[in-house]
């Protein structure tokens, strides 16, 4: 059937796929959305976008009515559904060819035979492809443990309507197959509306291999090679390539026949994938299932093979069968590597956030739907990106995949990144000897550190911060102690703006994944690894998967903890200092949350070993103050009377609990004003029309003042009659609710003096 319009029924890195190549096919495009996908990359890319409903798929992106709505109001003659969702779905299918609507992708019936595996079975042995051992729809325990008998342990017990690694338990023995039995089938009548099981003998340390189909539903069927899906964990797959590695040639044609075979005894329409399971002890691979969809991993086949898939199905829905007729030839080898957003620390936990920095090569394929500013949520599967690097051969093709991967970041959200470059440098898989269960023994190498528990306010900074946008109201942020973080990272041998973590009160519990050499600096604040306690401005080592924890100051506001080859976080607007007001700069634009995970540094630091900051370098903290301030900008006569002034420098101010990053509120004597109010500016005598502000401004917001601190505004209509010295301003990092402060009055030339003894008190003049 011909058509102008296509509706794509999915989201994420396959609908921005297709509805590319829509377009490049000179097709109008729709797109539909749940509410949690609003702003979303796929929404804004087609031309007419449709919500569906709330977050939940259930109420969204599965509601094949509302789908099917969506193309009737929007013209769209086709729908592609992607892969996951509704993709092999019979009703769905039916229900859009009954509005006339095309589905691209197999016929209803065909959905229907290889979306229960008894009847894909059924139709696989019918034209005598190699099976497993096995059994078809089982009606009780009892019937299970005697087949279980008949074919041996090992065996998987699957639910056969299941898919992406749910509802299936390997049992070793009639104990665990009886364990398995409720859970099993209570899983797939949940996620599949259906209970049904059947065994399987199991083979371990087994391959995953697959040969691509495409058929013109007439009886015509190609075959596109085969690829090598076994590097999974919990039966998801992880990283794909093509061709599938030392298959012998006699398997390898035996599984494509058998393939094309298959297809063709039913007429098969469109893509989809016939999948095996390989011994390759025996050298035997046996059938295990169809997926009528389009495939996660058929970029891989592309890239051999030189075609796009997805054209073609958008092509043969409008009645063109001439893809078929293409040349075939095989060319090279590819490799695809899935990016999730899942933390592999925490058994590979979804991850939420949103992400802050996204970089990928140039000079490979990257289908994706992530972009700097997305809200990555854990309603729908966590994949982000799909990496496809070819060569002229498996060695080239995973050579670049290694450079591929080594020249990618995307922070915001705990990845599987790491893991992925940990796969890619295993001996096994170089070797072509993994296997399904490889996986399970590969960990993510990257230094890091995971946030067990995150404190009252712990944020990366670094120093000085952005200092060069505060003209156009982008705060500095960076530590508000900066002398004892400059101190810590000095000692540890890095650069003393190296990024590290600002601790504000209660601080927070850290495990090292792979260890590091820290050091605690800041206010006098207990610490300690695996709970033993631990000194600060010291250089500590913590072991491997060792805790730090970092405790309340007994004075003070703010700790540091600094880590040898600091933290390794992408800079934003030039520096990777958190400003959350702002939810920009860190990990994620945020505080530390529990699961963070922190990249570790890898530069090496200065060369000389980690030491000690010297006792008479370390700052004390008080509990009653001095800071150095000059006078000025708006002081006596014109704001302030000379009573007011000597009175500001004469109190004792008090600070208040209600003070954080933006400023310091003090508590303290009223100032009588030099006059009555602020004119043209507002009815308070503090009030001027917008003027800059420094950090350490003294900012009377009214009647009281406040110390300006990192992460306050640039401009504002308040008076400021004093600013604080700059080799005074770490103080205000430390000033802790209740403590007491005194203003000294400072010239240029003691400011200057300050500046380079930080840790003295001013002197009065």
């Amino acid at each position: 059937m011909s058509f102008d319009t296509l509706l794509v029924a999915n989201r994420g890195e396959i609908a921005v796929r297709i509805l590319r190549t829509a377009r490049d096919l000179g097709l109008r495009t729709v797109a539909v959305y749940s509410d949690a996908d609003a702003g979303a990359p796929h929404v804004h890319l087609a031309d007419t976008a449709v919500r569906l409903g709330p977050a939940p798929a259930a109420q969204s992106y599965l509601r094949a009515d509302a789908i099917v709505e969506a193309a009737l109001a929007t013209g769209a003659g086709a729908i592609h559904p992607g892969y996951g969702f509704l993709s092999e779905n019979a009703g769905f299918a039916r229900a859009a060819e009954a509005a006339r609507v095309a589905f691209v992708g197999p016929t209803p019936d065909q959905l229907e035979l290889f979306g229960a595996k008894h009847t894909a079975r059924a139709a696989a042995a019918a034209v005598d492809m190699p099976m497993l051992v096995g059994t078809g729809l089982l009606e009780d325990l009892d019937e299970a443990q005697a087949e279980a008998a008949r074919i041996g342990f090992p065996v998987m017990l699957k639910a056969t309507a299941g898919g992406g690694g749910i509802g299936m338990r390997a049992c070793a023995t009639p104990d665990e197959l009886a364990a398995a039995w409720d859970a099993v089938r209570r899983t797939a009548g949940a996620a599949f509306g259906s209970a049904g099981v059947y065994l399987e003998r199991l083979i371990t340390a087994a391959r995953h291999v697959e040969v691509q189909v495409f058929g013109d539903g007439l009886g015509r069927v190609v075959t596109l090679g085969d690829r090598d899906c076994s590097l999974q964990r919990r039966h998801q797959k992880v990283v794909e390539e093509a061709p599938a590695p030392a298959l012998p040639d006699a398997v390898r044609q035996r599984i494509a026949d058998a393939a094309r075979d298959l297809a063709a005894s039913v007429r098969y329409r469109s893509a989809g994938t016939v999948e095996y399971v390989y011994d390759a002890e025996r050298e035997e691979a046996a059938f295990l299932e169809v997926n009528t969809r389009l495939q996660v991993e058929h970029p891989v086949t592309e890239a051999v093979y030189g075609v796009d898939l997805v054209a073609w199905m958008i092509r043969l829905a409008q009645g063109d069968t001439s893809p078929l007729d293409t040349p075939l030839q095989a060319r090279g080898a590819a490799v695809e590597a899935r990016v999730y957003a899942e933390n592999p620390d925490r058994d590979h936990l979804p991850s939420a956030g949103t992400v802050t920095a996204f970089a990928v090569p140039a000079d490979v394929r990257v289908d994706t739907w992530v972009e700097p500013g997305l809200e990555v949520s854990t309603h729908y599967d966590p994949l982000l990106a799909k990496v496809v690097a070819s060569g002229a051969d498996r060695d080239a093709a995973w050579a670049a995949l290694d450079a591929a991967l080594a020249a990618s970041r995307l922070d915001g959200v705990a990845t599987n990144l790491g893991l992925l470059r940990s796969i890619v440098r295993t001996p096994e898989v170089a070797e072509a000897l993994h296997h399904t269960g490889t996986l399970a023994h590969v960990r993510d190498a990257t230094p890091r550190v995971e946030v067990v528990r995150a404190g009252m306010l712990t944020t990366i900074q670094d120093w000085p911060g952005r200092t060069h946008l505060w003209h156009v109201g982008i705060p500095p942020s960076g530590p508000m102690d900066d002398l004892s973080f400059r101190l810590g990272n000095r000692a540890l041998g890095n650069p003393e703006g190296a990024p590290g973590l600002e601790c504000t009160m209660a601080g927070p519990e850290l495990r090292f994944v792979t260890g590091a050499t820290v050091l605690v600096a800041g206010a006098p604040t207990p610490v300690a690894v695996d709970g033993v306690p631990v000194p600060q401005w010291e250089p500590v080592d913590v072991p491997p998967g060792g805790v730090l924890t970092v405790g309340t100051p007994t004075a003070g506001m703010r700790s540091y903890v600094l880590v040898r080859g600091g933290l390794d976080v992408p800079d934003v607007l030039g520096s990777a200092a958190t400003f959350d007001l702002g939810r920009i700069g860190g990990a994620t634009g945020l505080p530390l949350r529990p699961g963070d995970l922190v990249s570790l540094g890898t530069a090496a630091p200065d060369s000389a070993p980690a030491h000690a900051v010297p006792l008479d370098q370390r700052p004390v903290i008080p509990a009653s103050w001095l800071v150095g301030a000059l006078e000025g900008p708006h002081a006596a006569p014109e704001f302030f009377t000379t009573d007011d002034v000597e009175e500001f420098y004469a109190a004792t101010w008090s600070v208040h609990f209600n003070s954080a990053r933006t400023g310091v509120r003090l508590v303290g004597p009223k100032p009588t004003w030099a006059r009555p109010d602020g004119g043209e500016a507002g009815l308070h005598p503090s009030n001027i029309h917008d003027t800059p502000y420094a950090v350490g401004a003294v900012d009377y917001t009214g009647d009281l003042p406040i110390l300006l601190g990192p992460d306050g505004p640039s401009l504002g209509g308040f008076t400021c009659p004093a600013t604080v010295a700059l080799g005074q301003l770490w103080k205000l990092g430390q000033l802790r609710p209740g403590d007491e402060v005194r203003f000294v009055p400072v010239d240029e030339a003691q400011a200057d003096d300050l500046r380079r003894r930080p840790q003295a008190d001013p002197v009065p003049r």
